[in-house]
């Protein structure tokens, strides 16, 4: 009788001694998930927004690119489209009308990525498919003089931007999305 309950009592302390390394153990799995999800989340989205190419003088509501805007999406096309892969744009934002695409469509199909027709008025609706969709990527939005500063000052949370002149064609800015910080804005003159 004895024996056993020596044996039982031994039993019963070791079970204290392996708790703290039990626990140790379990909070040690629970911090590295945790780390790898924040690592997985800590993404930036990274935004180029631009006026569209220089735009035929029409009266029409909806003129086309010039000799010379059609000379400066080949040119766009050129400086983005020939970086490697992992670098490059992932999707180009255009809004309805066909200066837009006429400008972001060869940079598109040199890269074989999606050219996505957006509403130059739903600034909401871009900011939200840009945050949420394409959040960790690479995108380019081609607007307009109008609607430029106001995309940009969206994503940037409040950023001033100077208006686009009429005339005034190869401004553009990076807007630098952190996942859990403040976005930053840099303006380009692009080629």
């Amino acid at each position: 009788m004895i024996a056993s309950m020596y044996k039982e009592y031994a039993s019963l302390r070791r079970r204290p001694f392996l708790t703290p390394v039990w626990m140790f153990a379990i909070g040690a799995v629970l911090a590295l998930g945790a780390a790898a999800w924040v690592l997985r989340e800590a993404s930036t989205t990274i935004v180029v927004v631009m006026r569209h190419a220089e735009k035929v003088v029409e009266t029409g509501a909806d003129p086309s690119l010039s000799a010379e805007g059609l000379d400066r999406a080949r040119r766009l096309a050129s400086a983005f489209g020939t970086v490697p892969k992992e670098y490059a744009i992932d999707a180009v934002f255009v809004t309805q009308w066909q200066r837009t695409a006429a400008t972001g469509l060869p940079l598109a199909t040199r890269l074989g990525i999606p050219v996505i027709p957006i509403v130059d008025k739903d600034l909401a609706g871009l900011e939200d498919r840009i945050r949420h969709e394409y959040r960790g990527q690479r995108v380019l939005v081609v607007a307009h003089s109008d609607t430029v500063p106001l995309i940009v000052k969206a994503l940037g949370q409040g950023a001033v931007v100077p208006e686009i002149g009429e005339a005034e064609y190869g401004a553009a800015y990076v807007v630098a999305i952190p996942r859990w910080s403040r976005p930053t804005v840099l303006a380009l003159r692009l080629p």
